[in-house]
């Protein structure tokens, strides 16, 4: 994932803008940059590789380094970014969120008419960004090279430009899987992913840009350069999973999302007739939470947090490249509160569920402190697909995701043909894929919520929304 944080602005920015970006850490701690524009200086630009150590450290002494009325910077999760690109546009500082999956072709045919090259990576990768300009720049003006990117690119592509005039170019992907909101204050205006980080740098939320709208931004007016596509697919899984709690996107609110799905969940549960005693409701932390606050005030029963993670040293722990190592820290963030496990009934809600190899975990931890019980409810519905636009799940293959393993086991690749139905706890299908979940995990029960509850918990219509993960529909 990732996400971007930009200002246009009559005086400096830089303080504005390394807080704006440090506001979008939760989505990614790989690499930071920053870049920016002064009148007499230009373009300068920062990247600092951020596994280690968060975004403050790395920067906090920027304003020594660079200054700028006019500024950009990204957490990225994957390649080094902004870059600093000459070409037939100008010198401009560029950075993006997404994904381009069919980079290897695009790059093949550049370099099979242009003459050109790229600078590589460890492995001879190609930096995404780079290849990313590299398509805007065949064409003769920033709009139209916009334009034909997202065009060729398959996968997602928001685009965040400072150019050398120091105003900002901003495109969100053609189809809006991805949000970009737009804020103004006094003294000019600002482009961030994560609407909150505005309010906390003085700004104030104008709109949300539209699928495939661009849009430049000076410090006195926002000029739109080409209109929205009617056609909008933003992730649902930003609501459920990535989008941080104080954020909206498409006027709903992330945590008030997830509060009104875990009551979904509680209600699906009763219609259902689960009637398992159980003596707290409890989320996984931390985007589990307020799921489970949400199935708590629903059902009655009582929250609490029977174990807590310890997170002030410890990085997020699905980001590690390795599988052992993500599991590792998982484990060691987890600190348990024993009065409210040993011999306790409890239920517990994730996000969702994609391996499940850190689950197990979890589990097995609580019935090492005592737990009689662990039912687990998962915030989303089982995810079947890969996905090909954000590739949020870091799944390499479709088999490694629990569901497909699981349906795999119980009737090969026919099970292929009947996803819909393993996803649906009422059909036969569905409750053995469940049961077998729980024998592999030790859960006492198992349930999933249902598309609909998820799309009913986000309040938006269906057509306008992601669902691919889900139900593999584009």
């Amino acid at each position: 994932m990732g996400g971007f944080f930009g200002i246009a602005s009559k005086k400096s920015c830089m303080l504005d803008v390394f807080f704006g970006v440090d506001y979008h850490s939760h989505l990614g701690t790989r690499r930071a940059g920053m870049a920016a524009f002064d009148p007499e200086i230009g373009l300068q630009r920062q990247i600092h590789n951020i596994s280690n150590a968060p975004f403050r450290t790395k920067f906090e002494h920027i304003f020594e380094e660079m200054q700028g009325t006019s500024a950009i910077g990204c957490i990225s999760d994957a390649d080094p970014q902004p870059l600093l690109i000459r070409s037939n546009l100008g010198t401009y500082a560029i950075c993006m969120t997404g994904v381009i999956n069919n980079a290897d072709e695009l790059i093949e045919h550049y370099l099979s008419f242009s003459g050109g090259h790229f600078d590589t990576m460890t492995g001879g990768k190609v930096n995404q960004t780079e290849l990313l300009s590299a398509l805007i720049n065949q064409k003769s003006d920033f709009v139209e090279g916009i334009h034909f990117a997202q065009r060729s690119i398959v996968g997602t592509v928001s685009i965040l430009i400072l150019t050398e005039r120091g105003t900002l170019i901003c495109a969100r992907d053609r189809m809006g899987r991805l949000p970009v909101a737009i804020g103004r204050n006094d003294d000019g205006y600002a482009v961030a992913f994560e609407s909150f980080a505005f309010y906390k740098t003085g700004y104030e939320e104008v709109c949300e840009l539209g699928p495939g709208e661009i849009v430049e931004l000076t410090p006195t007016e926002m000029i739109r350069l080409a209109p929205p596509y009617k056609e909008k697919k933003i992730c649902s899984f930003l609501w459920s999973y990535y989008g941080y709690p104080t954020s909206t996107y498409e006027g709903v609110n992330v945590e008030a999302m997830r509060y009104r799905n875990g009551a979904i969940l509680a209600e699906n549960d009763k219609a259902a007739g689960h009637d398992e005693p159980i003596d707290y409701i409890g989320g996984v932390p931390d985007s589990g939470t307020p799921h489970a606050i949400g199935y708590a005030n629903q059902s009655g029963k009582p929250f609490a947090r029977a174990f807590i993670k310890y997170t002030p040293t410890w990085s997020r722990s699905f980001m590690p490249a390795s599988q052992n190592d993500r599991d590792k820290i998982a484990k060691m963030k987890q600190i348990p509160v024993t009065e409210l496990i040993k011999g306790k009934n409890l239920l517990f809600v994730d996000d969702s569920i994609v391996r499940g190899t850190q689950l197990k975990e979890t589990v097995d931890f609580l019935y090492e402190s005592g737990a009689n019980s662990v039912h687990m409810r998962s915030a989303c519905p089982p995810i079947m697909f890969a996905c090909k636009y954000l590739n949020f799940s870091r799944s390499n293959s479709e088999m490694e995701l629990i569901a497909r393993r699981v349906i795999m086991e119980l009737e090969g690749e026919e099970g292929f043909q009947h996803l819909e139905e393993y996803s649906d706890g009422t059909t036969e299908r569905g409750q053995n894929l469940r049961q077998s979940i729980c024998d592999r995990f030790h859960f006492a029960s198992l349930e999933f919520q249902s598309l609909e509850g998820v799309v009913k918990a986000i309040g938006l219509p269906k057509c306008e929304l992601c669902t691919y993960c889900f139900d593999g529909k584009e």
